[in-house]
């Protein structure tokens, strides 16, 4: 097996939750991350056969009359330490709402992005359950049982796009990873490169949106019309993650209202993007259907050591499920096409967003 070592720093707050909810750094939600990350690197769009594949190697339960199978994967943790980041929030950069309010109400954007983990108690406040701290690091250590380019390449993509914990999506838990000898060879591991729209592994994860909305589960980085990745980062860098996030926040506000909404009942444009969306339910679907958001947040450091926010989008169809509930109102894949790329363009305008394409 290869084995590779890695310095591993969260550069946002991480909601890690153990068994009694208190956040506390630990195996799973890393292992869930690489499992999450193997599916775009692998290229399999069979979904038999991705499964088989996956089970292999990151171990199956005995499930419908099949075998259960053990994780061929090893990963290991320096430290199982408690998270450090208790009780009060601190500063909540605020932004302004419009559909808050008879006429738009400034929120807190850590709580907008939070919620859930954060809570509302005259302020933004963390729940009584201790969260780990942007700066805190620990070490990862892997031992892969396949051809070591293939773990390279997906620790290459973790650096890259890789969070986790409670509300990762909206970038929470974002981390970065520094290469380290291995205890055992003590050899100088493969570097990591920074990211950029021509890199060979980018190139090769991605495909064009019509074809990414081809299958109902995210298997790919998007393309552009322009054959472009469909990454964002933030025109200006950050000193602090709470500037970075408030950021996201802002953009998150920006290309959700672009979507008018109108009486609850029927399925609009804006409930592609996510759901539940606030007191405009979807009549087929109710109030317990979920669908996460496709366009999933990151911060990470430049070349200089500032903050910079990350835009990118795993595109894949509505989910067979959520569609075959609609029936005519359903969204063609032309529709959805059409939506995702009115987000895009709003994206890619700097003035308005904030953001531009790598």
């Amino acid at each position: 097996m290869k084995r590779l070592s890695y310095q591993l720093r969260f550069n946002t707050p991480a909601f890690l939750g153990n068994a009694e909810q208190s956040g506390q750094w630990r195996t799973p939600p890393f292992k869930a991350l690489l499992r999450q990350w193997w599916r775009v690197a692998s290229g399999i769009t069979d979904a038999d056969k991705l499964r088989e594949e996956e089970g292999r190697l990151f171990g199956a339960a005995n499930d419908e009359g099949g075998g259960s199978q053990q994780s061929r994967l090893r990963l290991r943790l320096h430290s199982w330490s408690e998270g450090q980041l208790r009780g009060a929030w601190g500063n909540d950069p605020q932004v302004l709402h419009p559909e808050v309010g008879p006429h738009g109400r400034n929120v807190g954007t850590h709580l907008y992005l939070g919620y859930g983990p954060l809570t509302y108690r005259q302020g933004t406040a963390l729940k009584p359950n201790a969260a780990i701290q942007a700066g805190e690091c620990n070490f990862l250590h892997l031992a892969w049982p396949g051809k070591e380019k293939t773990l390279v390449e997906l620790v290459q993509l973790l650096h890259w796009f890789g969070t986790v914990g409670g509300r990762s999506r909206n970038g929470w838990g974002s981390m970065e990873l520094e290469p380290i000898p291995s205890d055992q060879d003590g050899g100088q591991p493969p570097s990591i490169a920074p990211l950029s729209a021509n890199h060979t592994l980018l190139c090769r994860v991605s495909r064009p949106l019509s074809e990414c909305l081809q299958r109902d589960w995210p298997h790919a980085l998007g393309l552009g019309a322009d054959g472009r990745p469909l990454i964002w980062q933030s025109a200006t860098s950050f000193v602090t993650w709470r500037e970075a996030m408030q950021a996201l926040a802002k953009a998150k506000i920006g290309f959700r209202t672009v979507f008018p909404l109108g009486a609850s009942g029927p399925f609009m444009d804006r409930h592609l993007l996510a759901y539940p969306v606030t007191n405009h339910p979807v009549r087929a679907w109710g109030n317990q259907t979920r669908l996460a958001n496709q366009l999933r947040f990151k911060v990470a450091k430049n070349d200089h050591g500032k903050l910079v926010a990350r835009i990118f989008h795993l595109p894949c169809a509505l989910p067979r499920e959520l569609a075959e509930v609609l029936g005519r109102s359903a969204p063609t894949l032309q529709k959805q096409l059409e939506i995702w790329q009115t987000v895009h363009n709003w994206l890619d305008n700097t003035v308005l967003s904030g953001f531009q394409r790598i």
